[in-house]
């Protein structure tokens, strides 16, 4: 039996229902499929979940400065490992069913099934098959585990089944030193697990800037051990789980594996739109409208393994459904760069990194928050920032840091990049005193000393020299 529709969506993701709110404001003749478990990967296992987790690390880990602040006792807090793994589950179970309300009212138009292309405008699930003028693809992502590794069985955990254990262990591995592994890395640090982290590569959490790695590579090790650049083995042992990396041969009674997500592409039949894939299984698609060659296709979100965070995958399902239900696409231009890691210190990327700089053509600014005042106050007097500006006209490019607050620095400063604002330009607003921003101005004001030029507005208002004052 052949059914027809306008738009078929696959997958109930965050990239999928992106899609599906723009091509309901155009047509009602939809279909969205979906394969396991609705809910979004955001929302069921990805960045609130984690973040539940983090936020109890945090409070927990907050007894280590008491003293510093004068408060006795600290040292008599216990921890209820169950109850917050139980707090973590009913967070996520309340996201998730906020989620499943936008696809329950959906009614006959939301199908669970597994759904196989059968070209370009045609798609089967079981023994239906369904035409439409446009197909999107969104079918996510999940975990990479290697499969030598499986062997372990529920020794082995990634972030799709760590939020629902019931208990943590004493001796955990963390492998995979990228966003999700230092968050999860430290956070079960802070709730008293015992935790050794692995990457093969030396590079953490994507930083390019090498004075902000040694910051970040510093501050994290006083928390955890980290080994990295070493591929990692693991086998099975009598109590749990060996670990072997270069010089390091431990046991340990779980692992967490979180060396990255591949999209949910296998046996979706995308070697029937008669496009040439990469080595990866990738089709070729534009990012600036979604689509897959010149065909009615179009793919977003983690399916595209283009930029794995949310606000990506909902620009991206927005742009599939805007072209899915137009007669000839828009292109759109994309976001400034963004990207946060939720450890303490922050890390943040925005626009440029180092890496791409050419080093002739920007000037750096820095601060180090050891001796600022209000992280000094805070006791999160820890970190540094980075920020890069071009040589002529002294627009901000972007920026890399380690650094409290990082993420409210971030946004400030993918605001300055979105917008071309200068140094001059930052340098002349407010900065409120005393307020961990005031460490982004005195990276603003080693750039304008380099060489900008001399100025007679506000933005050349020198500061004080001194901590209480700047």
């Amino acid at each position: 039996m052949t059914n027809n529709a306008d738009v078929i969506i696959i997958g109930a993701g965050s990239a999928g229902l992106a899609a599906v709110r723009q091509v309901k404001k155009k047509t009602d003749n939809f279909i969205l499929i979906n394969d396991g478990p609705y809910g979004t990967t955001c929302a069921r296992v990805g960045c609130m979940p984690s973040k539940a987790l983090i936020e109890v690390a945090n409070a927990f880990h907050a007894r280590n400065k008491a003293e510093a602040f004068g408060i006795c006792g600290s040292e008599h807090l216990r921890i209820d490992i169950p109850a917050v793994m139980r707090r973590v589950r009913a967070l996520r179970d309340r996201f998730v069913g906020g989620v499943l309300k936008s696809t329950e009212a959906m009614g006959e138009r939301s199908r669970a099934g597994r759904a196989r292309l059968l070209g370009p405008n045609e798609v089967a699930v079981g023994e239906q098959v369904f035409q439409a003028r446009c197909i999107v693809i969104a079918t996510g992502s999940s975990p990479v585990v290697p499969k030598p590794w499986l062997a372990l069985g529920d020794r082995l955990l990634t972030t799709d089944t760590l939020f629902d254990e019931e208990t943590l262990p004493a001796r955990m591995a963390v492998i995979g030193l990228g966003a999700i592994g230092i968050e999860m890395a430290q956070a079960l640090s802070r709730l008293g697990v015992e935790v050794v982290a692995f990457d093969s590569s030396d590079t953490l959490a994507g930083i390019s800037d090498p004075v902000v790695a040694e910051m970040a590579r510093k501050a994290l090790s006083e928390e955890f051990a980290i080994h990295s650049g070493h591929e990692v083995e693991l086998s099975g042992a009598t109590n749990g789980v060996r670990v072997q990396a270069g010089p390091v041969d431990i046991e340990v009674d779980r692992v967490l594996v979180a060396i990255g997500r591949k999209p949910n592409l296998g046996d979706l039949g995308l070697e029937t739109l008669g496009v040439t894939l990469d080595d990866r299984g990738m089709p070729p698609f534009d990012r600036s409208t979604m689509q897959i060659g010149d065909l009615p296709v179009f793919i977003a979100g983690d399916a595209n393994a283009d930029a794995s965070l949310l606000h990506e995958a909902a620009d991206e399902g927005y742009i599939a459904g805007v072209n899915a239900v137009a007669d000839l696409p828009t292109c759109f231009q994309r976001r400034t760069p963004l990207a946060i890691v939720f450890s303490a210190p922050g890390i943040a990327a925005v626009g440029q990194r180092f890496a791409t700089l050419e080093s002739k053509r920007c000037l750096i600014g820095s601060v180090d928050f050891a001796s600022q005042g209000r992280a000094l106050t805070a006791q999160r007097n820890q970190g540094v920032l980075r920020v890069y500006a071009d040589r002529e006209d002294g627009r901000i490019l972007g920026a890399e840091m380690c650094a409290p607050a990082a993420e409210h620095l971030a946004h400030l400063l993918v605001l300055a990049v979105d917008r071309g604002l200068t140094v001059h330009d930052l340098l002349a607003m407010p900065f409120y005193h005393p307020v961990l921003e005031e460490g982004l101005r005195t990276a603003l004001r080693e750039i304008s000393q380099q060489s900008l030029g001399s100025r007679s507005d506000l933005s050349a208002c020198d500061s004080f020299q001194a901590e209480a004052l700047d």
